[in-house]
């Protein structure tokens, strides 16, 4: 297994939004204490020093943010510098006009401080529900749509006809984004190859999933990512990676209060990741895709996954499967004051 060193890495928080219950007592927060919560988790994340927030976007299932960019201007509004990221939007799912305007809108609002990972989805219901009857549509309406999204965002004016949309005449998005050229883009990928070329391809960043696989199964990908952004001179090339994560006092205290929440979360994410991949127990999600423990472990684990993949932007997840949003601002609390200063 090779390693990389990529000097510092930045670090953020990354939320899906499930909406599950507490598993220690039943108690399922209302949703709009859930969005609450997300809101506030943000603000803390702003305030002991997170770099990034990111949301993910999910339609009609447990997961229930779908629209992101509506809530990070929530959080825009109450921040001033956490940047702001989807987590990723479902580009082939949607129209690149309106999302462009989304983003640039967000970018204006936040002075700055929007940026976007997009991917094509892969829930059928979802799929079906937007219009496309076929799935092999889906890479291809994916790729389209962003280079679609990509000259919107670019050119003062933009002349274009494609496949799966109207043709566009002479259309000029509004607002313009504060970031020049463009807010950070994004490709969300996993183990496929296509999407990791797709980004090489157009000089974007590579951010990898958050599907239970252990790190290393994600090496092949990111060497391949690397050797063939190479070959793109105007390529601005990175990759991000998400870890659960969870930290207390202790590793024997982090990893009893976690258990329930933990394996809460992953009976619940099993159907959106398949039947390929690691074990999804309990111990052989702490060995491989999730970290927890003391500040000094989270601190060296979080340390070496940065050098093994090279990682530029590292999202910490520590809001999932119902932990009560008290405990999970002692969560980021803990890591501002324990573990990040060590990444700085």
């Amino acid at each position: 297994m090779t390693t990389r060193s990529v000097g510092r890495t930045a670090l953020g928080l990354l939320s899906l939004g499930d909406h599950l219950p507490d598993p220690s007592g039943g108690h399922r927060a209302t949703q709009a204490e859930r969005f609450q919560s997300l809101v506030n988790m943000a603000v803390l994340a702003e305030e002991v020093g997170f770099e990034h927030i990111g949301l993910g976007e999910h339609h009609f299932g447990g997961y229930i943010v779908s629209s992101p960019f509506v809530v990070l201007s929530a959080i825009a509004a109450k921040t001033s510098r956490i940047r702001l990221g989807t987590s990723v939007t479902l580009l082939a799912h949607l129209d690149p006009v309106r999302v462009a305007e989304d983003l640039t809108t967000l970018d204006v609002l936040s002075n700055g401080r929007a940026e976007m990972t997009v991917a094509r989805g892969v829930e059928v219901k979802a799929r079906s529900a937007f219009g496309i009857g076929d799935e092999s549509e889906l890479r291809p309406r994916f790729e389209e749509n962003l280079r679609l999204l990509l000259r919107l965002l670019t050119q003062d004016s933009v002349t274009w006809s494609g496949r799966f949309r109207a043709p566009l005449s002479d259309v000029r998005i509004q607002p313009r984004p504060v970031q020049k050229p463009h807010p950070t883009i994004a490709v969300g990928g996993g183990l496929s190859t296509v999407s990791c070329d797709v980004a090489a391809a157009l000089g974007l960043p590579l951010c990898l999933p958050s599907l239970f696989f252990f790190p290393e199964d994600y090496v092949a990908i990111v060497e391949r990512y690397r050797a063939r952004s190479a070959e793109n001179s105007a390529a601005r090339t990175w990759v991000a990676y998400p870890s659960y994560v969870h930290v207390a006092r202790t590793s024997q205290e982090a990893r009893e209060r976690w258990r329930p929440y933990m394996e809460n979360y992953a009976r619940f994410a099993a159907q959106y990741r398949g039947s390929n991949g690691r074990p999804m127990d309990y111990q052989s999600i702490l060995r491989g895709s999730a970290i927890c423990g003391s500040p000094a472990e989270v601190v060296d684990r979080i340390g070496k996954l940065n050098e093994q993949l090279g990682l530029h932007l590292h999202y910490l997840m520590p809001d999932l499967g119902g932990l009560p949003p008290k405990l999970c601002a002692e969560v980021v609390e803990l890591l501002g004051s324990d573990v990040l200063p060590h990444f700085r």
